[in-house]
This record gives C-alpha cells, structure tokens and sequence, in this order.
C-alpha cells in the first residue's frame, strides 16, 4: 500500500519557540513507521500576510499547496492565554478545499493544561473545514515535564505519539480510499 502522506505543522512562528523541537520530535517518531511518508510544514518558513489579501499572495499559495498534497495532519500547537497562536490561524485560513476529507492529529504543549485548551478550539475550527479529527494526542506540561529539556523518550509520550499515528493511518487511508472513488463535495 503506498505510505500516507502525512505534513507535520508546526503553529507558533514565536522566537525562541519549543515547536520546533516538539515538531520534529514527533516528525522522527512517525518516520520511524514504513506505513507514512513524513514532511515538515513550519510556519516559521513562510512569510505570510498579516491580512487576507482579495487574490493569494505567492507565499499562500505555496502553503495551501503542501496542505492539498499531504493526505493526512498533525498540527504542533502551543498554547497561548488558553487558545492556538494566531499564526496557526492565519494558515489555517489560507487554505480551503484543500483540508478537506483528510484527518489531523495534535501535538500540544504549554502550562499546566498541556495546550488542550487550544486543541479543543483547533478542533471546532478543523470540523468547519470537513476535517476529521483523531481522538488520541500527545501533549506536553512545560513547568513540570520539561524541566532541563521535554523528556520526549519518556515511554508514556512515545506510546500516545504511536496511539495518534495508528489512528491517523485508519482516518487517512479511508479518506483517501473515499476521496479516490468518490470525490468529496463540501
């Protein structure tokens, strides 16, 4: 069967941000599996337009494109004042048709609530979109489980990473499995 394809976004365009390690963190333990073909989407490497332009802008264009050639998500989020930075949004809402019919997946991180928050908010915004969103996530307490550096080989993080990718992999191959025979009208 051929590998899914998978785009790993990385949300928070902050300096001095954890996503990037989170992301590829996670980015290693999916390529680990035969059964995915594991791209990184970092927001950080677009220059994406404060305001929605009337046409596209090159650098959106860009980005909606590795968002309809993935066939499955797993969007890296912080968690700010208990929401998803604004520059997740701002990609998010570059694209249209192109989230559609395809699964995400969550990988959190912030204080005390682990970014669950924001994956709760993602999840509405997903839903308006005719995503499907896995149930497993993995998520990380920056005060307490990352203390000197996320303990990203502690065996319970590797096991909710395997949970998130073992469902991603049913929701996307039965999405692109339906999307191949019956185009999705959304």
């Amino acid at each position: 069967m051929t590998p899914l394809r998978v785009a790993v976004l990385i949300g928070s365009t902050r300096e001095g941000r954890v996503g990037h390690t989170v992301g590829h963190w996670f980015a290693d333990r999916a390529r680990e599996r035969e059964d995915l073909e594991v791209g990184v989407v970092d927001l950080a490497e677009f220059d994406l337009p404060a305001r929605l332009p009337a046409a596209a802008t090159p650098e959106m264009t860009r980005f909606a494109a590795e968002i309809d050639r993935a066939d499955a998500f797993v969007v890296v989020t912080p968690e700010y004042n208990r929401s998803f930075p604004a520059s997740l949004k701002l990609a998010i809402d570059c694209a249209y048709d192109e989230w559609h019919a395809k699964p995400a997946g969550f990988v959190s991180y912030g204080c005390r609530s682990t970014g669950l928050y924001a994956v709760e908010q993602l999840r509405s915004v997903f839903t308006e979109l005719h995503v499907a969103t896995v149930r497993d996530a993995v998520s990380f307490n920056l005060l307490a489980d990352c203390r000197g550096g996320p303990p990203f080989a502690a065996e319970e993080l590797v096991h909710r990473a395997t949970a998130l990718l073992d469902q991603l992999v049913w929701w996307g191959r039965a999405l692109r499995a339906a999307r191949a025979s019956h185009p999705y009208i959304g």
